[in-house]
């Protein structure tokens, strides 16, 4: 489909939804946006929900200013894939040992490591500019500084909520290995802190929703916010390019046989800010749940745990900011999944898969989400498909 428009204050409201399908409260939250006195534009995905601060699901292009809750907690939020050289054929009947030996070796949900992971130690890792990177904590916001050991011991942990790790088959029974994670704590005291900061401004004050305070260009607040935002989308990235490395060294040892190569991992933010250039003007674009779909750029589409995803290529569409879904989207709430779902609807809609079938997860149940099939034939003129998978087994955090 291509996009709907709908009216707003100071921008139009570009839907690659049926506006028809999006609960009220979000679509508040979207007229909201367009009457920012900075905003240039706003593009809203298929995968639209109602979200915290701002609304998931939507692009926000603004000039001279940047909104912090719009950006969300999890800063750097995102995605990395890699396709292997194993085959479905390469797989044992059992896949519970895989699974377990997965969670050995990252922790999930609050869990860290006994010691900071040494990347210099890892298989294939980069660590170009590693030491810059951590010589650059001296620099983010005092508040979050004690939180230095914490920070380096969950560098290459999972998290919890929707965070997840995944063994997966694409059409051609190709194995892939997948992980989805962010900035875990520091990124989320960071994020709280800015927050707070920006709705104490005085510019803030008359807005409609105090969730949309902003910082403006060529100001303190402003440096001081993209200081610590840009850190902590480097620390996502590194988070999800350890845990890649860790979990492909598991694979190694699983399968060493088959003596397994890894291709090019593709990794892509869904919660983050980028300088782009639009209609002449230098923009702060916002992400909250979006991927960048310039033309080339490989992106990953994930739908729920028991469904699958897809690897997409951009086809540079700057009607949307050159933006995609992040995901299938939730379609209810995660206390209406626990109220309405029980282990054994998780058991029916996760069979075939390896993963947690307890009370724990219900929440994030498939029928929670939207259907991953539709939200993408949605985007067709967004991205276009280049391999859809199927996980086989599922970490959650």
């Amino acid at each position: 489909m291509s996009y709907v428009e709908m009216p707003g204050a100071k921008v139009p409201i570009r839907m690659w939804a049926d506006p028809a399908t999006v609960e009220e409260g979000a679509m508040q939250q979207l007229r909201n946006v367009a009457t920012l006195p900075w905003i240039k534009g706003l593009a809203v995905m298929p995968d639209v929900h109602y979200g915290k601060g701002a609304t998931v699901g939507s692009v926000i292009a603004m000039h001279g200013a940047v909104c912090p809750a719009a950006v969300g907690v999890d800063i750097g939020c995102g995605m990395s894939a890699v396709k292997t050289s194993l085959t479905a054929n390469d797989l044992p009947g059992d896949l519970s040992r895989l699974r377990s030996k997965i969670e050995q070796a990252i922790p999930v949900g609050r869990g860290m490591h006994d010691e900071a992971v040494d990347p210099g130690r890892m298989h294939g890792f980069a660590t170009a500019g590693w030491a810059d990177f951590w010589g650059r904590f001296d620099g983010v916001a005092d508040s979050v500084k004690f939180r230095q050991e914490r920070a380096t011991k969950q560098m290459g942990t999972l998290g919890s909520g929707n965070h997840f790790i995944e063994f997966c088959l694409d059409e051609s029974d190709s194995v892939w290995l997948m992980l989805h994670s962010g900035s875990r704590n520091i990124g989320k005291e960071l994020a709280d802190h800015h927050i707070g900061q920006a709705q104490k401004l005085p510019h803030n004050q008359g807005l409609i929703d105090r969730d949309l305070a902003v910082f403006i260009a060529d100001t303190p607040q402003m440096a001081a916010y993209r200081n610590d935002l840009f850190w902590a989308q480097e620390y996502a990235k590194y988070n999800r390019a350890i845990m890649m490395a860790l979990f492909q060294d598991v694979v190694r040892k699983e399968f060493k046989k088959a003596r397994v190569t890894f291709d090019e991992v593709i990794s892509c933010h869904h919660n983050y800010v980028a300088e782009e250039r639009y209609e002449g003007m230098d923009l702060l674009v916002t992400r909250k749940g979006a991927i960048r779909a310039g033309s080339g750029d490989f992106g990953i589409i994930p739908g729920s745990m028991g469904t699958g995803s897809y690897i997409v290529k951009g086809l540079g569409n700057e009607a949307s900011f050159n933006s995609a879904s992040h995901g299938a989207g939730r379609r209810m709430s995660r206390n209406a999944a626990k109220r309405r779902f029980s282990t054994r609807d998780l058991e029916e809609q996760t069979r075939g898969v390896e993963c947690r079938k307890d009370s724990g997860v219900v929440d994030e149940i498939p029928a929670a989400y939207k259907p991953i099939e539709q939200v993408i034939d949605q985007q067709r003129d967004l991205v276009e498909v280049v391999a859809k998978l199927k996980q086989v087994i599922c970490v959650k955090g």
